[in-house]
């Protein structure tokens, strides 16, 4: 054998090798992951091909009660639209009611057999308080647009809104908070109405006032008592209020968590370890700083973003054209553009709400004004000034971005330190940190938080938003749940959104198509909606459709779904989502089932105290609880 060949076989036998090694780590790999990755979906999920703004994750529900949740998405600001569920394709969104909506919630209150929504309108930072409107929609897709109670719900700059049974009499009570107004002088915003039984909400009491935007809330059931509770944040620390089962509400927040948690900016319940309660998992990080600015040097892109009052970006050297991609800023400053030292107005075609894509020939922007006229004409001032180098000024009234192309150099100012987020496990009586010994976060600026089991192996993973930087892809965080008190970070999971300009906000979890395989919808603040179908293999699944109690016709909304079979205890609440202000009535509850052949006892119980008890002995199916 000559030294040619020799070499040749030794070749090929150590790539073999190699090759046999890869698979096999890839299929360890896969096991252990059951081969979690997504694919965003176009045909299934037709979308408006703009950047706007949006509000809180979106809100799933089967509206129409055809037996496929739907899909109600909020572009802040522009509107409130419904996309139809036609046995797992969506149809194109439609619209409700437009103008500036917040918070969503969605229940059977009157106990009609249709669901009512109810949304929280804005209040012109201040100049338009509003009451929530609310709709009945039909199970023909019709959204009818109610009166007000003879009492109207209170006038507000309004953000959340839900139903809860607060009082466990079998109807649905309301939360209606507020963003506070300064003309109320400290007094709650926080309302709590209860439910008549007569198809009225009638004010019942309020709760703490709060300081800006501290009305996010997460509803749910921290000390096991069947009565709901309350959990606040968005500003300074965490507030935990437990319900009192009369529709008030005591403070507990020294009592039950560890310290003092701030800087939250989503927060899930989550019974990570299957042992019958509701954990925590806290998403942390800030929002853009006034200022803020990111550059790529090798792909010579800027991204900035500011607040209300003036901005004014160092010179930036580009050449004859400037690219400007996915400027935003609300009304009134949405379309007031001033062009070159005579400062002319740029003239759009079209709506302005959305992401502007502008580029500008220097000959059609020379020079730049010595003084700019803030007070009389507020907006962007752009100009080329020479030397390959434009200016971008100007005073905005709301925030405001924007990603500007082929910057040969730029300052990159600094950014701040971003945050860990935190896991609470639920000890009875209060709430434990351990993030520690999970090792879950690095330091990062997130901004939300979903629960869903995504591998169906019975134990519940996690999906975090990131904020993102402006100017890369955003990559979303899945730790999936090993069962062992173990969470594992998964890699090239694919849910990215791609868009320039566009800041992580928030996700929602929901099986579209029924397949038994929970999927993703993200939606981000000044940028797209996106659908995630999930590819897991594993296909191991159960999920309970939760309909009415049979005696008293109580919503399902609330109701808890408890799972046991082969020692896997799994508990779960119809509604329980990532939202800060808004709340789903998603009534199709997921279970994963693992490798678990044996029969599954389910037990459902509805926020009155009825339940049913139920064996199944079929996996991979929908089975209907209730009427």
């Amino acid at each position: 054998m000559n030294s040619r060949h020799y070499f040749s076989q030794i070749y090929k036998v150590f790539t073999l090798s190699v090759i046999l090694s890869l698979l096999t780590s890839y299929t360890i790999y896969a096991q252990q992951n059951g081969n979690v990755r997504f694919t965003e979906i176009f045909k299934e999920f037709p979308r408006q091909d703009k950047n706007l703004r949006k509000w809180d994750a979106p809100v799933v529900a089967d509206l129409d009660q055809d037996g496929y949740p739907d899909l109600l998405i909020n572009d802040h600001g522009f509107g409130v639209q419904v996309q139809w569920n036609n046995k797992g394709t969506f149809t194109k969104p439609y619209d409700i009611i437009m103008g500036d909506l917040h918070g969503i919630s969605i229940g059977d209150y009157d106990k009609d057999g249709n669901l009512e929504v109810i949304m929280s309108r804005g209040g012109g930072s201040g100049s338009n308080a509003r009451n929530s409107k609310m709709y009945r929609v039909s199970k023909n897709r019709k959204f009818i647009e109610l009166p007000n109670f003879k009492e109207p719900l209170a006038l507000m700059r309004g953000r959340t809104v839900a139903f809860i049974d607060g009082d466990n009499d079998g109807d649905l009570d309301l939360l209606n908070f507020a963003f506070p107004d300064d003309d109320k002088k400290g007094k709650s915003e926080n309302y709590v109405y209860e439910n008549n039984g007569k198809g009225e909400l009638i004010l019942h009491s309020t709760l703490p006032a709060i300081k800006v935007n501290g009305q996010k809330t997460l509803v749910t059931d921290f000390n096991g008592d069947d009565v709901l509770d309350l959990i606040m944040y968005g500003n300074g620390p965490v507030k935990a209020y437990k319900g009192n089962g009369d529709l008030t509400y005591k403070d507990v927040s020294k009592k039950i968590f560890p310290r003092d948690i701030e800087h939250v900016s989503g927060i899930v319940e989550i019974d990570y370890d299957n042992d019958g309660d509701f954990d925590l998992y806290i998403s942390r990080g800030s929002e853009f700083a006034k200022g803020e600015t990111f550059y790529d040097k090798k792909a010579k892109t800027l991204g900035f973003f500011t607040k209300r009052g003036e901005l004014e970006l160092e010179d930036i050297e580009i050449g004859e054209v400037l690219n400007m991609e996915n400027f935003q800023s609300q009304w009134p400053n949405n379309d007031t553009y001033y062009i070159g030292e005579a400062s002319y107005d740029y003239k759009f075609k079209g709506e302005t709400h959305s992401g502007k894509d502008i580029r500008l020939v220097n000959s059609d922007a020379l020079g730049f004004p010595d003084n700019p006229n803030y007070k009389d004409k507020k907006g962007w001032y752009i100009g080329y000034v020479g030397n390959k180098k434009w200016r971008i000024s100007g005073f905005l009234w709301a925030p405001a971005s924007g990603v500007v192309h082929g910057i040969e150099h730029y300052s990159e100012g600094k950014h701040p330190e971003g945050l860990k987020d935190i896991l609470l496990e639920n000890k009875g009586d209060k709430f434990k940190d351990i993030t520690k010994e999970f090792g879950l976060s690095k330091k990062e600026h997130n901004m939300g938080v979903s629960v869903a089991d995504f591998d169906n192996n019975g134990f519940q993973d996690l999906l975090v938003t990131r904020r993102g930087n402006l100017i890369h892809p955003n990559e979303s965080i899945i730790y999936l749940n090993k069962g062992e008190l173990k969470f594992e970070k998964l890699e090239n999971h694919k849910i990215i959104s791609t868009e320039r300009g566009a800041i992580g906000m928030a996700a929602g979890t929901i099986d579209y198509n029924l397949d038994g395989k929970i999927d993703v919808v993200v939606g981000n603040e000044r940028g797209k909606w996106h659908l995630f179908k999930n590819l897991i293999s594993n296909n191991n699944y159960l999920t309970i459709n939760v309909g009415h109690s049979a005696k008293d016709n109580v919503s399902p909304l609330g109701a808890k779904v408890e799972f046991n079979s082969c020692g896997n205890k799994q508990i779960k609440r119809v509604g329980s989502t990532g939202s800060s202000y808004s709340l789903s009535h998603d009534n199709f509850v997921h279970f994963g089932t693992g490798n678990c052949s044996k029969d599954i006892n389910v037990k459902v119980t509805w926020t009155n105290g009825e339940s049913i008890l139920q064996q199944i002995s079929k996996t991979n199916r929908i089975i209907k609880i209730g009427n």
